[in-house]
């Protein structure tokens, strides 16, 4: 566990800084995201459609195409777009400059050559303003130093996350990106079902929110476009249970989002720390017990029965179980 803020292992990363690479990235995560969602069986609350944090960047993890296998990878030390099939053929672009509408029209021409041919719907998902990607031209911007940083706090959050996941026995959703909201996110369930879903995203239909939040969750990750100067990690519970909103909850750099309708822990905050992955895993814990107690949920039930797992300090190993 990291005890002393380290720039290198918890870059700063100002949303001013960075937000038209941001904004970029969003696009093109969105991409190669719909070319996973396109050609990948449907699974419960669209877990076959997000991108995983690896080594160097994300990756759609393997994808299936007839008798084949093939991934794309964002290699954010290198910056390169990576495409590769099972059989060993190969395909690379770089990741620098360029608009949405290149970026889309090379991928797209490469998916060809390789005999991996997949049309995808070139409207972007929740997202204001939305612009088609084969005809953006407005997002063309890639700052490597950024990427790279972004990249790094995403390992951060994804291994703080997992930790903080195996403390669950029920059912749980992997640590993804979803390219949608462009965050990080892990989801707890309480086995229970949810009402209908009624807000609806941009360029959504119901379906894809009613099938997210078909069943009771608490939702925890990390978002860096919003919550802090630098992102923030956040929880929320849906359906929000009465007092949830005036839990207490941990740290004291915490607090509830109106507007979002969550609670947030700025990035700033958790990289600052004398022990970041302490600071961050008391949020999760925390904003978790705000949703299971103040929901009712069965937490004998659905909680690790030892507390000696990944990611629990002394102290809360005496205050685990209810």
């Amino acid at each position: 566990m990291t005890e002393r803020h380290d720039e290198a292992v918890w870059p700063a990363l100002p949303a001013e800084e960075w937000a038209d690479t941001r904004d970029t990235l969003h696009m093109w995560t969105q991409i190669v995201g719909k070319v996973r969602m396109a050609n990948t069986p449907m699974v419960n609350h669209w877990w076959n459609v997000p991108l995983y944090v690896t080594d160097a960047g994300l990756t759609t993890s393997s994808i299936p195409y007839g008798d084949r296998t093939f991934k794309i990878d964002f290699d954010f030390d290198d910056h390169r777009l990576d495409i590769t099939t099972n059989a060993g053929d190969s395909r690379s672009m770089k990741l620098e400059p360029r608009s949405v509408a290149d970026f889309y029209g090379e991928l797209m021409a490469q998916l060809d050559e390789l005999g991996l041919m997949t049309s995808i719907w070139t409207m972007p998902v929740e997202v204001d303003g939305a612009i088609p990607f084969d005809v953006d031209a407005d997002h063309a911007s890639y700052d490597a130093d950024a990427a790279n940083r972004l990249w790094r706090v995403l390992v951060q959050g994804d291994r703080v996350l997992r930790a903080f996941r195996s403390r669950f026995v029920g059912k749980v959703s992997p640590v993804h990106f979803f390219w949608g909201g462009f965050d990080l996110a892990v989801t707890r369930f309480s086995g229970r079902i949810a009402p209908p879903y009624q807000s609806q995203p941009p360029h959504c239909g119901p379906h894809v929110m009613r099938e997210a939040y078909s069943h009771e969750v608490s939702s925890a990750g990390y978002w860096p476009a919003g919550g802090g100067a630098e992102g923030a990690f956040y929880c929320y519970a849906y359906p929000a249970p009465d007092g949830f909103e005036a839990a207490s909850v941990r740290p004291d750099a915490a607090s509830y989002n109106e507007e979002l309708g969550e609670f947030v822990l700025p990035y700033e905050a958790v990289r600052a720390a004398d022990d970041p992955d302490a600071l961050l895993l008391e949020f999760l814990q925390s904003t978790y017990e705000a949703a299971a107690d103040t929901g009712g949920w069965d937490r004998p039930a659905l909680e690790a029965a030892s507390a000696d797992l990944p990611g629990f300090s002394a102290a809360e190993r005496t205050r685990t179980r209810p």
